[in-house]
């Protein structure tokens, strides 16, 4: 079975990204990215699968899975059935995680760790214990403390105890990328969207970064992202007026010119159907209660959209009516 790709988001302002998963059963979801993943499963039993490694799992499992390694966890059973399954998961990037260790010798253990999980790293029943300890401040609502308690817990295990997982031969299945385009190429088109949302895009400029069609670009942008380019363009000219909408008391024209959008009326129209308000109510409400909607993509709790989208369609075909 050929992983799907999924597109890890972290925000503009979060060098990690964590995600509380809470939900009745762990589908199978086999994918990979190029991020690390730490998870640590609760109240869950079933199925890991590691690359090539198989194996059963309990409460408090915590693996470290590296780049591009495929991966999901599957569970239809609950250790206490009347508690939802819980996932725990921090995606951090490797050149940041090595970067830190270079300019601040404190976070020197990162580099082992990243050593330690090149095929896979599973820590002992203990580990996965005492991080459950720890997830305070890691699940808080303040992007600052959630990277302290992350390089806090990423350290602590670059010395604690766990065996690798899979063999190296596991990754040759995700060479060709999802749908045998590299991951790289659809990473290049996100990176000139995120550089150049505020001006006129056309498709045959992405296409040429990509070095793709027309055609299967918008096809495996769909398939692999979760939506179409368009709208994945408009979700990010729409979380930047956001912030701008929060942080400034710029006047709306001002914010929609900013944002990538021709006209107010356009702009307008647009929020309101992302975000059920208009700009300037969603403006009042932000300065009545002193905290901004966040764009979803750093939310705890919302899984990717090139995920979900293939969670919600396999639920479809099976008559499911699960979380995603």
């Amino acid at each position: 079975m050929k992983p799907a790709y999924e597109h890890v988001e972290f925000g503009e302002d979060c060098s990690v990204r964590v995600y509380h998963r809470r939900l009745p059963r762990i589908p199978f979801e086999w994918h990979h990215h190029p991020e690390y993943e730490l998870t640590l499963t609760m109240n869950s039993q079933g199925k890991r699968y590691i690359g090539d490694s198989v194996n059963d799992y309990q409460a408090e499992d915590l693996v470290l899975v590296p780049p591009d390694l495929p991966h999901t966890w599957s569970s239809n059973r609950s250790i206490d059935s009347g508690l939802p399954q819980v996932a725990i998961v921090i995606w951090f990037d490797g050149e940041w995680a090595r970067r830190m260790a270079d300019c601040c010798r404190e976070y020197e253990p990162l580099r082992k760790l990243l050593r330690r999980a090149a095929c896979g790293l599973a820590f002992e029943p203990a580990v996965g214990e005492w991080m459950r300890g720890r997830l305070g401040p890691l699940l808080s609502n303040a992007p600052r403390e959630r990277l302290s308690a992350a390089l806090d817990i990423l350290c602590t295990l670059g010395e604690a105890p766990g065996h690798p997982l899979a063999s190296p031969s596991a990754f040759n299945q995700t060479n060709a990328g999802p749908s045998g385009h590299e991951p790289e190429r659809i990473n290049r088109v996100l990176s000139m969207i995120d550089a150049r949302f505020a001006e006129p895009l056309r498709l045959a400029e992405l296409c040429a970064a990509a070095s793709l069609s027309e055609r299967t670009l918008t096809r495996y942008f769909v398939q692999h992202i979760g939506e179409s380019v368009g709208r994945y363009i408009a979700r990010v000219r729409i979380g930047h007026a956001c912030r701008m909408l929060g942080d400034t008391s710029l006047p709306i024209s001002v914010i929609a010119a900013r944002s990538g959008f021709a006209n107010v009326a356009n702009f307008n129209r647009q929020f309101k159907a992302a975000k059920h308000t208009t700009p300037v109510e969603y403006r009042r409400r932000f300065l009545a209660a002193g905290i901004a909607e966040k764009d979803t993509a750093t939310s705890l709790t919302e899984r990717s959209p090139s995920l979900q989208r293939k969670t919600k369609a396999a639920r479809r075909r099976n008559g499911e009516a699960g979380a995603a």
